[in-house]
């Protein structure tokens, strides 16, 4: 397991779009079409990763709860399946099932849209605003596995933010996790 911090896509930097098989609809999803009415969370995560298991219960919780205020989730995998092939979209479609995410969980096989975030670790989350303009990147929050109980403090506070009509503080914090499994 390498340890990466995220890339810290620069603030207002207009969310690329993309085309990718959702793995629990079996559907190709485009992120034109996905985005939130208020927000959208993109997240890039993976089925091996420690650091995405220590959250996985709390971003359920924090994407159900606010999915239903207007802010739609939405989770990519980018790893390599040569090198690591529990990553790949079947076994996504069963840990989103077995996790229960309330979101689509997309594959991206080319690798593209992860190198069009910038996206570096897993987890890595990037906030876009309803012009999907981002407003935020980087961590959940401050916890690590064996290291406190995940809450998203980091990420619900930016969302709190967006949907009171604030401005998200600019110091953000970086997401620390697995790298990303290039081909």
């Amino acid at each position: 397991m390498a340890l990466v911090e995220s890339n810290m896509m620069a603030l207002q930097t207009k969310a690329p779009n993309f085309n990718l098989l959702d793995t629990t609809s079996q559907n190709v999803l485009s992120l034109a079409k996905e985005k939130g009415e208020v927000a959208t969370v993109i997240m890039f995560i993976c089925n091996h990763c420690p650091f995405v298991h220590h959250i996985n219960s709390a971003l359920v919780n924090v994407a159900n709860t606010y999915q239903e205020k207007g802010v739609k989730f939405i989770a990519i995998s980018s790893n390599s399946v040569k090198t690591h092939p529990e990553d790949g979209p079947e076994y996504m479609t069963q840990v989103a099932q077995k996790e229960n995410y309330p979101f689509p969980y997309l594959y991206d096989e080319t690798q593209e849209v992860a190198k069009a975030y910038g996206a570096e670790c897993t987890p890595d989350f990037f906030v876009f605003n309803r012009h999907l303009n981002c407003v935020y990147r980087g961590r959940f929050d401050h916890t690590r596995p064996n290291l406190g109980s995940a809450t998203g403090i980091d990420l619900s506070s930016a969302l709190d933010c967006i949907i009171e009509g604030k401005t998200v503080p600019s110091q953000q914090h970086p997401s620390i996790g697995c790298s990303i499994k290039w081909d």
